[in-house]
């Protein structure tokens, strides 16, 4: 079925159930970023592939809302549908909701799957909805009716994250959780958000493309615990490890019986933005709504894994440095390089390093005018040849046992122009400005975001996303709560603490020209001055020597990014030989 047909199966069923709208998220019943093509509805009627939209259809219109870091994908992909883009300004809002409300008749139905959204959000649509004499189903699953040949749910092995890389066992975890439970006195905790869970229990699954999570969910009690899986998935080791910490499993589709047996004289603890409505109802316990205590617990890495973190660096640098040597000798041989094949070339090279297991992420290759396009995933049919000209905009990462990745660099593959070496250097300045951060504790992502803005600010230039996120260990590589924002949505107005792992990826955009970003990984330390702290890049990879405008850096700046490619080379050149460590050297040089 094209998209065509699937908006008029829908549509039918829509006036058979006397609904006059229906929303379809981008989410999965655990409220995920990326979700199981089990859960892709809004990519399945759209063809719109971005992980972030939501779809509003009504008889008359079918529209997708999506944010600035999809625009010019949202125009590519929905061409040639009667979807239409809706380009939203602030990411964080719903302007779905008002067009339905600017376009419906007093009285209308507006229906949605109450297990794709959360309680929060079901709360907020309703207030808007009924305050405009309309109607929100929130427990019809219209989108099943119509997708006959939806894909299974994975039944992939789930395996035992080992202590020795976690850093701390099963028991020290569920110890630290009930800490916090008896904090908020609450006699359960319900965790729905896949890596929450999968950090708790110390598993991993593949249930989910980049993310190594399982498809469950948890409820923790004050002597025990329920993980709700489907069975037969537990490995060995992973299935003795819960039951030695009094882990009870159950059947995955249980949950919901489970939630509705809890002695209404108990407490239990729910993140009602992470919770969906179906669950949140289905609760028969006194509800004390709270964040997911796992979430918080999670982001401040332990001491084990940040060593883990140092060391998977290297491993990582060194894969790159191999894929950037093939890349020039390449392009130097007048070979047919296409993005695809760097992305290829990524793969294989992080293949070849201990414990790896795949990519975090889809590679993002964007040649010339791709770049521009933030998410841009080449595809063998529609990517772009790579010629020994322009520019070249790379960001990838690897899922390691013993950590997780992400770097983007931005080469140039010709003579750079004054504009293209002008953007690069502003860009830098405000990334080696927030690495170089020192700030009082209690700092928010917000107050540090303007770190990296504010050199492409004088030049009369921004980018439209973030400056960083959170990032997992052996685990989403966007991973809340912290980061950096220029809005105090969670990321934003999250306090950053000691062991927390953050992207810094400033970037600049020129639509049909190029795009430009550079990322490292820091970790947020303690400073030498009581009651400060700062951050530790543990990224390694040099940066681009030629598209460095030398004379806009002051000496502080250029002396951090000397320093940082001497670490850079002592840390790689170790795991290099011959002609590809020489060529390495001199990608390191001083500026």
């Amino acid at each position: 079925m094209n998209v065509a047909d699937k908006l008029k199966s829908l549509r039918a069923i829509m006036a058979e159930n006397k609904v006059y709208a229906i929303i379809i998220p981008s989410s999965d019943p655990h409220q995920s970023e990326y979700v199981a093509a089990h859960w892709q509805e809004r990519a399945w009627i759209s063809g719109f592939t971005g992980s972030a939209g939501t779809v509003a259809i009504t008889q008359k219109h079918a529209g997708l809302w999506t944010d600035s870091r999809y625009f010019i994908q949202g125009e590519m992909e929905l061409k040639g549908t009667s979807v239409v883009l809706h380009k939203m300004i602030n990411q964080f809002s719903a302007p779905w909701i008002d067009f339905l409300v600017d376009e419906l008749p007093s009285g209308s139905t507006v229906a949605i799957n109450g297990l794709m959204f959360s309680k929060s959000a079901v709360d907020s649509m309703k207030s808007t909805l009924s305050a405009s004499n309309m109607n929100l189903l929130h427990r019809l699953d219209l989108v099943s009716q119509a997708w006959a040949d939806r894909p299974a749910l994975s039944m992939e092995t789930v395996t035992l994250h080992e202590t020795k890389y976690a850093g701390k066992s099963i028991d020290q975890k569920l110890s630290s959780i009930r800490v916090e439970m008896q904090n908020s006195g609450a006699d359960h905790h319900l965790i729905t958000a896949l890596d929450d869970l999968c950090w708790t229990f110390n598993i991993r699954g593949k249930d989910v493309d980049y993310n190594p999570v399982a498809i469950a969910y948890a409820v923790i009690a004050k002597n025990d615990a329920h993980l709700f899986i489907h069975p037969g998935k537990l490995s060995k080791a992973a299935s003795e490890a819960l039951k030695t910490n009094h882990v009870t499993i159950h059947h995955y589709d249980d949950i919901i019986g489970f939630l509705n047996q809890l002695e209404s004289g108990k407490s239990i603890l729910t993140d009602p933005n992470l919770c969906s409505a179906t669950l949140y109802e289905a609760i028969n316990a006194k509800i004390i709504t709270g964040t997911s205590i796992p979430k918080g617990l999670k982001a401040i890495k332990n001491v084990i894994e940040c060593g883990h973190i140092r060391n998977v660096m290297k491993k990582d640098g060194a894969a790159l440095a191999h894929t950037f040597y093939w890349l020039e000798n390449a392009l130097h041989n007048k070979e047919i390089v296409k993005e695809t094949d760097v992305a290829h070339q990524l793969i294989a090279n992080r293949s070849k390093q201990k414990y790896y297991h795949n990519e975090s992420f889809g590679a993002i290759v964007g040649y010339r005018e791709n770049g521009a396009i933030i998410h841009y995933h080449p595809e063998p049919e529609t990517c772009k040849t790579i010629m020994p000209e322009g520019i070249l905009l790379v960001d990838s990462g690897g899922q390691y046992c013993d950590g997780t990745t992400d770097i983007t660099r931005t080469f140039t593959l010709g003579t750079p122009s004054d504009e293209e070496k002008k953007a690069y250097t502003v860009i830098l300045q405000g990334m080696v400005a927030l690495s170089k951060a020192k700030f009082p504790e209690g700092t928010m992502g917000v107050q540090l975001d303007t770190f990296a803005r504010q050199y492409l600010w004088k030049e009369g230039m921004n980018y439209g996303h973030g400056t960083g996120h959170g990032v997992g260990f052996f685990m989403n590589v966007h991973e809340p709560p912290q980061g950096f924002a220029p809005n105090v949505a969670e990321r934003g107005k999250t306090v950053h603490l000691p062991g927390m792992l953050s992207s810094n990826e400033p970037g600049f955009y020129k639509e049909g020209a190029f795009g430009m970003r550079i990322e490292n990984l820091i970790l947020c330390v303690p400073s030498a001055t009581p009651g400060f702290l700062e951050f530790e890049t543990v990224t390694l990879y040099p940066f681009e020597h030629a598209l460095i405008d030398k004379s806009r850096l002051s000496k502080a700046e250029i002396q951090w990014i000397n320093d940082y490619h001497k670490k850079v080379y002592a840390q790689i050149s170790p795991l290099l030989k011959g002609d590809e460590k020489a060529w390495f050297k001199e990608k390191c040089r001083k500026i």
